[in-house]
């Protein structure tokens, strides 16, 4: 069974929760000022805010998503690490130190220190609300899929744990719990991945027996109603000739399993290749004809995931060295997997999984998955949307809010540009370890095909049952820290930019700190909603949407004040404005969109295609730079 809730995983887990929120209380005594819970008080060490940074920015998506689309796709994953690490150049030498002296808590202080605008601060403070509340989707879709296999509880249970958890680190201490758990979980997250790759290239790669039932090779002809090893031929609803998939009768009657065919080149016989079907219907989702569950009489998808060949034909390797994996692996064949999707005319739809003998040449080449068909392929829409990826991720990392806010937490300039510095090294270092890891995971037999976000923690399962525990409570935290961090970004936006600086409530510090957590609540609880809706997504497709909400909407303004004379107030607010509007509309109407949130045909998407960045990052600078010029006479007078 994939998911077995395990005694020493949850004791590990709730140890992790209850040292946190412990933590928070703790810290929570000292922060009683609007500085010390917004920026703590500017006093946290360089080193320390460093490896903060990473704790902020290796979310969800870093761990669980990019290991799990490495595993699924191969060197394409990969491509998520690099466009996020390349956005740390942009903010090491472009955003640190002038947001430091710009600012004091959010990032709308650091857009209007030099106009003193009530625009602005709305225009940056919803801006700050809408980038941290997309970012957020991902890592309570990430907290829900780590619920089930470590307590055994379904997916919103998850969500609604850590939305709870979050918002009580976020009202108690503000910015010093937070960064003191972010500090924490990203410490923890790299050593612990740097001992799971160690064990990982220790055991090195074994090949795998034929895991799945094969009958063949028979001829096409037989494929009637006749027996075939003591089972029946059931065609699919579509009949077989049209579609690759035939349903046979399970020998006790208590199912059925799938099977795929795959023809025999030069030859009139076919094999018939068993796969496993998951068919949805009015939320209910059956496995080969049994429920999806947890308990002991309900079936499950099977872990998959292997190698089929080693090179000079050994079934095992031993030990390997950090390049010796790769190159082993490029010379081997890996059973990767597949899908199709058949709707049924009752409205219920069956997804079928097949195995894919795939070389481990093609895995380590990119262009695999859909959104980087781009690379290899010749459509232009496929290589717009790779392109717009690729900046959305590069422009995106400056313009996060609840990265911007970190900037305030340090004693100056200096002291912001050192810390980037330690959390560019912490979070390359583990960016290198995720190849490691999705591509272990990939051939470690243990895979949730239902789930690519599952990868890394089901990889340490595979190895060892303490690692399992540590890894998935770490991952835990790692949601955590991102979380209260977003949650503590948005509050901030609403106590002291919007009610502040728009509407022009003079609050006192300690009023500041308590709307704040009122915010902080509301935000958390929509961030739960949100989560549960969106269960079905990778959390690393969804980070790339709210990277191109920050980088459209905030980074041509910020640049622009720091480098372009002329820019005006109005430039700034046209600018936030414009490219907030025009990347989220963009997202709404993509196929994208249409078809896992809507359930609509995504050909009927309005965005020619999924990645805004391309088109609405420019529209935002040169929003900025005609509105600037058109309103500069105005300012001057």
């Amino acid at each position: 069974m994939i998911y077995e809730p395990s005694v020493m995983a949850v004791v590990v887990f709730l140890a992790f929760v209850f040292v946190t929120v412990g933590l928070s209380f703790f810290l929570g005594r000292k922060t009683k000022s609007s500085e010390g819970y917004f920026a703590a008080h500017g006093q946290i060490p360089w080193a320390v805010n460093g490896v903060a940074f990473a704790g902020d920015y290796l979310s969800a998506a870093s761990f669980l998503g990019i290991c799990g689309m490495i595993s699924t796709y191969g060197y394409d994953g990969f491509l998520y690490s690099i466009g996020f690490l390349a956005g740390w150049i942009v903010a090491l030498f472009v955003i640190a130190e002038p947001m430091k002296r710009l600012g004091r808590f959010t990032f709308a202080d650091a857009l209007d220190a030099k106009f003193n605008s009530r625009g602005i601060k709305a225009a940056a403070g919803i801006s700050t609300l809408v980038v941290s509340v997309f970012y957020l989707i991902p890592q309570m879709v990430g907290a829900g899929v780590l619920i089930q296999p470590l307590l055994g509880y379904p997916h919103w249970v998850g969500v609604v744990m850590v939305g709870i958890v979050v918002i009580l680190i976020v009202v108690t201490a503000g910015m010093v719990s937070t960064t003191w758990v972010q500090f924490l979980k990203g410490s923890l997250l790299v050593i612990f991945s740097a001992v799971l790759v160690v064990m990982l290239l220790n055991q090195g790669f074994t090949t795998d027996d034929e895991s799945f039932e094969s009958i063949g090779p028979i001829s096409k002809e037989t494929l009637t109603a006749e027996s075939i090893e003591g089972r029946g031929v059931v065609p699919t609803d579509d009949g077989w000739q049209d579609h690759p998939f035939l349903r046979l009768s399970s020998i006790d009657d208590a199912g059925f399993d799938v099977f795929r065919i795959e023809a025999i080149e030069g030859s009139d016989q076919v094999m018939l290749r068993q796969a496993q079907s998951v068919t949805t219907k009015d939320g209910q989702m059956v496995v080969d004809g049994a429920m999806l569950g947890t308990g002991p009489r309900e079936k499950q998808l099977r872990s998959v995931g292997r190698l089929s060949k080693l090179p000079d034909g050994k079934t095992k390797t031993g030990p390997l060295g950090p390049l010796e994996f790769f190159t082993t692996l490029r010379d081997s064949e890996v059973v990767l997997w597949g899908n199709e999707t058949i709707t049924h005319g009752d409205g219920s739809t069956t997804k079928v999984y097949f195995q894919k003998p795939t070389s481990g040449t093609e895995i380590l080449r990119p262009g695999k998955h859909p959104t980087f068909a781009g690379i290899r392929g010749d459509d232009f829409k496929d290589k717009m949307n790779f392109v717009s990826l690729m900046l959305a991720l590069f422009c995106g990392t400056a313009s996060l809010p609840h990265i911007l806010i970190r900037y305030y937490t340090v004693k100056d300039g200096a002291a912001a540009r050192k810390s980037t510095i330690v959390g560019i090294a912490t979070i390359g270092f583990f960016y290198v370890l995720t190849l490691y890891l999705g591509l272990g995971a990939m051939t470690s037999g243990a895979l949730d095909l239902t789930d690519s976000n599952m990868a890394a923690p089901l990889l340490a399962r595979s190895i060892s049952p303490w690692l399992f525990a540590v890894i998935s409570a770490i991952a835990f935290t790692t949601v955590l820290g991102t979380v209260s961090g977003l949650i503590l970004a948005s509050s901030g936006a609403v106590a002291h930019d919007l009610i502040g600086g728009v509407m022009g409530i003079e609050l006192e510090g300690h009023q500041q700190v308590r709307i704040a957590k009122i915010a902080a609540v509301a935000v958390g609880a929509i961030a739960m909603v949100l989560g549960i809706l969106f269960k079905e997504m990778n959390v690393s497709y969804l980070v790339g949407w709210a990277f191109s909400i920050a980088a459209s909407a905030n980074l041509p303004a910020l640049v622009m004040l720091l480098f372009w004379k002329r820019t005006t107030k109005e430039g700034i607010i046209a600018s936030v404005v414009v490219g907030a509007i025009s990347s989220l509309g963009w997202i709404l109407l993509s196929s994208d969109t249409y078809a896992k949130v809507y359930g609509l045909d995504p050909a009927d998407a309005i965005a020619p295609f999924s990645q805004p960045g391309i088109v609405t990052i420019p529209l935002a600078f040169a929003t900025l730079i005609v509105v600037s010029l058109m309103t500069r006479e105005s300012e001057r007078e």
